[in-house]
């Protein structure tokens, strides 16, 4: 069965998310504002839930249509072949957002969406009552200039939470963009990694992942497959895929300290849910006093900074120390997070490279040096 599909995904990733679904064999990759757009059967659709790093889940796309009115919004959901993905005891909460459209009220538009999709079930089902007992199908909507975008999530939890981190310290980063960040340092599984700010050592464990092409997804499940949707050899098939692709006997070595000994305790058990602990050396060391075992090195870290753990004033002097202690050498890269736009001038020079990212609904710059 070939579907239209989308990957939401955070703002700044979406070149990312896009190479790899055409890595993974997806069609017609179109990427938009926060999201891409693709196409492809099961197959696809669970591999893109099992294998990717930056998209935060895997929507099958229903329709698009335009509608200013609430007959046009209810008509053109009523018309959908909902009973071939909902089943009769199947439960279906409706969730969504709506921009800069006619019909703005959410609320709203979730009554007349989920009375649509009732009234098509009721007929194909020739009944009246919905126990919604059964696997979950979350639809979503997205109103955006009145055109109408309306999908099922097969993730179920994000995609950001890969089973390895139960627990986090002050102010984790998310799984997917500490993944983006090591993507864009150009991470390798001859590498030598470092991340002298590790906290509870997702941006180790998402290097670790990256640098042995382990999928993410490979120790969880997905709400499709809950569905009877996707028949168990494909999902057998698409795991031992995965694993496959796997690199084995890689150089990879990550480095990671902090000066707190309880976010290294996290970050040891954290690496061990994740089946990454071989990779991953821990050590408690400031990171103003850095000083690598390696002659070469590609350091990739999220710093505390202003508005998460230190006052302004502190990070600025923090930054100032850490461009005095990342040296810039041949064989070199750091690439590091931050929200401060005095960054550069506190850090003493330029980035080779910089992206604009968001930790959360914090709006950062990924400053790279590698020259």
């Amino acid at each position: 069965m070939h579907m239209l599909m989308v990957a939401p995904c955070l703002l700044g990733v979406e070149g990312l998310v896009s190479d790899e679904l055409k890595n993974m064999g997806a069609e017609n990759v179109k990427a938009e504002n926060a999201r891409v757009f693709f196409e492809g059967n099961e197959e696809i659709l669970l591999r893109a839930n099992l294998c990717s790093r930056f998209a935060e889940r895997i929507l099958i796309v229903l329709d698009r249509f335009f509608a200013e009115t609430f007959e046009e919004l209810f008509q053109g959901t009523k018309a959908l072949p909902w009973s071939e993905y909902i089943g009769s005891l199947d439960t279906f909460p409706v969730k969504g957002f709506s921009m800069n459209s006619a019909l703005h009220s959410v609320p709203d538009c979730q009554k007349i969406i989920k009375k649509a999709i009732v009234e098509s079930l009721e007929e194909d089902y020739n009944i009246s009552w919905f126990e919604e007992t059964g696997p979950v199908h979350q639809v979503q909507f997205s109103i955006m200039k009145d055109e109408v975008t309306l999908m099922l999530d097969t993730s179920g939890s994000s995609l950001h939470k890969r089973g390895y981190r139960p627990a986090g310290n002050d102010a984790p980063i998310r799984e997917t963009l500490a993944a983006a960040m090591c993507s864009l340092s150009r991470l390798r599984h001859y590498h030598t990694m470092y991340d002298p700010c590790c906290g509870s050592g997702t941006v180790l464990i998402e290097g670790a992942l990256l640098a042995n092409n382990i999928a993410p997804g490979l120790g969880r499940g997905f709400e499709i497959e809950r569905w009877g949707f996707i028949s168990p050899e494909t999902g057998k098939n698409e795991r031992e895929r995965a694993r496959e692709l796997e690199k084995k006997d890689t150089d990879f070595i990550a480095f990671g300290s902090d000066i707190d000994p309880r976010a290294l305790e996290l970050t040891e058990m954290n690496a061990r849910r994740a089946g990454v602990e071989g990779f991953i050396k821990t050590s408690i060391a400031d990171v103003t006093r850095f000083n690598p075992i390696s002659e070469k090195g590609t350091l990739v870290t999220n710093p505390p900074y202003g508005e998460r753990m230190l006052s302004i004033r502190e990070a600025e002097k923090l930054y100032r120390a850490m461009g005095e202690r990342f040296i810039a050498k041949k064989g070199w890269s750091y690439g590091i997070i931050s929200p401060d736009e005095n960054f550069e001038k506190c850090f003493g020079r330029k980035a080779d490279k910089r992206r604009k990212l968001y930790n959360g609904m914090i709006k950062c710059n990924y400053y790279m040096y590698f020259k």
